[in-house]
């Protein structure tokens, strides 16, 4: 069944699942009493895993901004152009760097969105982190490029500063793409990966890195993230002489607007027990959360960009917002877990990185 395709947020729409008290309540059952299930947290007690502890803080992650050229329908952040009050401001990203550059443990700066391009602070952000010497990575929607002329010169902003881009294609055909994230968005998103491929993102020997995010366009889990790497690469040279490193294959998490979409098409009950009858304990280890800390537009702390979407905030309450972080005690805190997390655990797993096991 094909997503229905929104022209605005949650947000602007005043839908009541853009309260996030409102998501945790369909999550847990509390809401819809004929759907609940087994409590994550438990299952992860039986394995041993309780609590699940951070391994320390490699990846710092900001979601610098909801506002986004784009409204796609499976959107777990709400991002959309009605979203322009949520936006990080200059003073704090110039204390997200910081802690950037007094915490040596965190090796990569991974900024994403909404459309992160069209924070005002961008790019001043990607050319301080840039000469701290960490990895930067952009979560690129790639329809930004072909948005405004403004933007038509991110391919080479990027390859200047060694930018990792990590961007969303759906498929490598134009009705799947459109179909989730609006109409004309596939050939827009082909023009950019031809303007990045130009400036040699993708290609051996320049070290610059393009890699493709896959979404399900429905109710279903991912396929093997190596049989779809292989296929994309294969069609997208073919058809458009495009090249690109890695494809990661994600789960979509029931928040936001893939949830609303779940419960309006009756998928929510079927999609739930998927991911818990999919569980992989091996995954566990190497969940994005316990390496990683993710700093919202206006400065707080969560696990992970999905905590931060629910709004559940890191356990370590003295250090909940980044005018008190203190790495001392978020680098083993205890990870903050609900429901939606069974998305993670699922089949091979799924992190901003792709597969885990």
């Amino acid at each position: 069944m094909a997503i229905k395709q929104r022209s605005k947020s949650l947000k602007s729409r005043s839908n009541e699942l853009s309260d996030t008290f409102f998501q945790l309540k369909v999550l847990n059952g509390k809401e819809r009493l004929d759907d609940q299930f087994p409590n994550f947290s438990e299952a992860l007690g039986e394995l041993g895993h309780r609590p699940l502890r951070a391994s320390g803080i490699e990846i710092f992650q900001l979601n610098i901004g909801k506002l986004c050229n784009q409204t796609c329908a499976h959107c777990h952040v709400d991002a959309g152009p009605d979203r322009r009050r949520e936006n990080m401001d200059r003073a704090t990203l110039e204390r997200c760097l910081e802690i950037i550059a007094a915490t040596p443990t965190i090796h990569t700066v991974d900024i994403t969105g909404g459309a992160p391009e069209m924070n005002p602070h961008f790019r001043w952000f990607v050319e301080q982190c840039s000469a701290l010497g960490k990895k930067v990575i952009d979560r690129c929607n790639l329809t930004i490029i072909r948005a405004n002329r403004k933007y038509h010169d991110l391919p080479d902003f990027f390859a200047e500063h060694g930018v990792q881009v990590v961007s969303s294609l759906p498929y490598f055909s134009k009705t799947r793409t459109d179909r989730q994230r609006g109409d004309g968005v596939f050939e827009d998103s082909i023009a950019a990966l031809q303007m990045l491929n130009e400036v040699g993102y993708g290609k051996e020997g320049t070290g610059l890195q393009l890699d493709l995010v896959f979404n399900p366009s429905g109710a279903f889990l991912p396929g093997d993230q190596q049989t779809l790497e292989a296929e994309f690469k294969r069609q997208l040279q073919r058809r458009y002489g495009i090249v690109f490193n890695n494809l990661y294959a994600i789960t979509n998490l029931p928040i936001a607007r893939f949830l609303e979409y779940l419960l309006e098409t009756d998928n929510y009950r079927d999609y739930m027990q998927a991911l818990i009858e999919a569980f992989n304990p091996s995954t566990v280890t190497g969940l994005m959360c316990r390496n990683t800390v993710s700093i919202s537009w206006d400065g707080y702390i969560y696990d992970c960009d999905f905590n931060q979407m629910l709004d559940l905030k890191v356990a370590t309450t003295g250090s909940r917002h980044i005018k008190d972080f203190d790495g001392e005690l978020l680098q083993n805190r205890a990870i903050v877990l609900n429901q939606h997390c069974y998305g993670c655990t699922a089949g091979a797993g799924s992190s901003c990185g792709g597969e885990i096991a």
